[in-house]
């Protein structure tokens, strides 16, 4: 797992890589992320999956504020990034959220 941001220097906004490797998600046919930057949807942040087996989304985050976040592997597994800036109760069975400050 790992957490990549690029900062832009024209506006407000970071570029933030998420990445899975295969080792993570070894048998994952696909991946979403799910997080306050898009209304906690399941559909519509689908990762890409590349010819290695990882999986890869950037997206443009406002900066100043955090993101909490998590992947859905195959519409069942949640799993947490080990690379997060920081974790917070999610408020569902003693989960935590992962966190992604900008």
């Amino acid at each position: 797992m790992s957490l990549k941001k690029q900062y832009l220097k024209t506006k407000p906004v970071c570029k933030v890589t998420f990445r899975l490797s295969p080792d993570e998600v070894p048998e994952a046919a696909h991946v979403h992320i799910v997080g306050e930057f898009n209304n906690w949807s399941t559909r519509q942040t689908p990762m890409k999956k590349l010819k290695d087996g990882a999986f890869t989304l950037t997206i443009d985050l406002e900066t100043g504020r955090d993101y909490e976040f998590r992947y859905l592997v195959d519409d069942q597994t949640w799993i947490n990034d080990a690379a997060a800036d920081n974790y917070v109760p999610s408020g569902f069975s003693g989960s935590d959220n992962a966190v992604v400050s900008i």
